[in-house]
């Protein structure tokens, strides 16, 4: 098993070297510097090879401070409940959550892909040596952050060192679940595609852990250690069960096929994934629009896929009114949670940014338009044109902030809602601020992703993210949103410059999609 994982860690590391080689090679300048030997290039491999590793480290650790950080100790400040049993109250639930969510084992990865489908690597000892090295990084990952975090809100050592096995036990639990249910049903779902029991579980679950510790309820130290014991017990029992298991290559082949994620020949990706579209595509007749030209391809387009484009966006307005809901209903019965409520709606705008980025759909819908229109609609020349490019852009800009404004209506007006029931402002404007200030990162964001389409255009037919820029360009976007979480700021100072900025922003990026995108909008090779 030992050298399996060692094959595999190989065939990893090397597909990470190539996709960081290829990176550099999408730059706009450095490719021209770089020459098209650059794959043989053997100093070039070790540099790739030292960050491939490098990231590979960094992975482990910084995923879990964020985790913490922002899921847990940040979330301290709004309750009065004691900080250590509330550490552990939520860490508790969302560990529940999360085990479901990420089995590591049924996460259909290329690597795995690769190893097992094409290269014929025994599945049970790569399946195995894969899993039990992602729960060793589980644990080196979070014990120094429970540790440090722990520490600060006065979590016993014990509980703190505790935590990490804690999570490896209930994932192990979760995963032996999955193998049981694959005997039974002789189904295996990806654990990138979530049925609807899962996300109701994890619903109850987000709720139970910031919930309860509103009303003053949240879990102690000895029914932690009541839940640990038995976690503990379970997760070896799981493990047994998990390493006697011995149909590894039948349940991956039906995970990294079935789950449409990883195909055999590189042109059926889009239509796999078109596949699995199609069953909510409306393709109705009877569809037709008063419109007229780019106007009304693009509306024909909306009204057969809405279901994609606005399926989440409901789901997401349901959950944001059932918050609201709990939130209201808090500062009713609870005193404390109340003036609290008010003390973080006062400083606490800067931290939707962040919100307000997680929730906006614009990546996932301007990847449907790709995938649905765009792949087939660029191989026409006409469809190339200014004129029919800059028509659709605005089109799409259109919907786009429609679709994205029914969550940002209900955060906005909610906010609003409960500053006035949490105790209100001297100053009234704050209501209209904290109100518009939510509309204008709604509509930044829509702005933002779609002119990110149409200049750095990141997909090639086959679906294919392609652009290096485009890549970092979302992740200097997450880093922006996620420093914002750590500021604290009045709503009239800070709301005013977010609309301010948002405009501007806006205006300037409209200026450069109208100006180049006619040249940049372009299927990659």
């Amino acid at each position: 098993m030992i050298e399996t994982f060692i094959t595999s860690f190989k065939l990893q590391n090397t597909y990470r070297t190539n996709s960081i080689i290829y990176s550099l090679k999408q730059l706009p300048i450095i490719k021209k510097i770089l020459p098209n030997s650059l794959y043989q290039n053997r100093g070039l491999k070790i540099f790739a090879n030292i960050i491939s590793i490098l990231m590979e480290i960094i992975n482990i650790f910084i995923g879990k401070i964020i985790y913490i950080a922002a899921m847990i100790f940040m979330a301290l400040s709004w309750y009065k409940t004691n900080h250590a049993d509330t550490f552990i109250h939520l860490f508790t639930f969302l560990t529940f959550a999360g085990g479901v969510l990420n089995t590591y084992m049924l996460n259909p990865t290329k690597d795995k892909y690769y190893a097992i489908i094409l290269m014929n690597i025994d599945a049970r000892k790569y399946g195995l040596s894969n899993y039990y090295y992602q729960l060793i990084k589980v644990i080196i990952g979070f014990l120094p952050f429970t540790i440090l975090f722990g520490m600060m809100v006065g979590v016993p050592l014990w509980i703190q060192i505790a935590i990490p096995f804690f999570v490896v036990a209930i994932k192990l639990m979760v995963m032996n679940y999955m193998i049981y249910k694959f005997k039974k049903t002789n189904k295996a779902t990806s654990e990138n595609l979530p049925t609807k029991i899962v996300w109701s579980f994890v619903c109850v679950c987000l709720l139970l852990a910031y919930g309860l510790p509103a009303i003053n309820v949240v879990i102690n130290q000895t029914i932690f250690l009541c839940v640990f014991i038995i976690a503990i017990i379970l997760g070896l029992y799981s493990l047994v069960k998990i390493h006697n298991f011995k149909d590894y290559r039948k349940m991956y082949k039906k995970v990294l096929t079935e789950s449409n994620v990883y195909i055999q020949e590189r042109n059926t990706g889009t239509q796999v994934l078109k596949d699995a579209s199609l069953k909510q595509i409306e393709l109705d007749k009877n569809y037709t629009s008063n419109k007229s030209g780019f106007a009304y391809f693009h509306d024909l387009f909306v009204k057969r896929h809405s279901k994609i484009l606005t399926k989440a966006v409901k789901k997401q307005s349901v959950i944001i009114l059932a918050i609201f809901v709990a939130m209201i209903i808090g500062i009713t019965v609870n005193s404390d949670f109340k003036s609290k409520t008010n003390e973080i709606l006062m400083v606490y705008l800067p931290y939707f940014v962040f919100i307000m980025y997680c929730i906006n759909r614009s990546s996932s819908v301007t990847q449907a338009m790709f995938m649905n229109c765009d792949h087939s609609m660029l191989t026409y020349r006409i469809y190339r044109t200014p004129k029919v490019i800059l028509g659709i852009f605005k089109e799409r800009l259109k919907t786009l902030i429609t679709i994205n404004l029914l969550p940002a209506l209900l955060i906005g007006g909610g906010l609003a809602l409960l500053l006035y029931l949490s105790g209100g402002t001297d100053n009234l404007l704050n209501y209209a601020i904290l109100f518009v200030s939510i509309i204008a990162m709604s509509i930044f964001f829509s702005v933002h992703y779609l002119v990110m389409y149409y200049l750095l255009q990141p997909y090639n037919v086959s679906t294919e993210m392609k652009s290096s820029i485009y890549t970092i360009v979302q992740g200097l976007t997450y880093i922006v949103c996620w420093y914002m979480i750590q500021i604290r700021l009045p709503i009239f100072s800070f709301g005013i410059a977010t609309i301010v900025f948002c405009v501007a922003y806006c205006l300037i990026s409209l200026f450069l999609a109208y100006k180049y995108a006619p040249k940049t909008f372009k299927l990659r090779v």
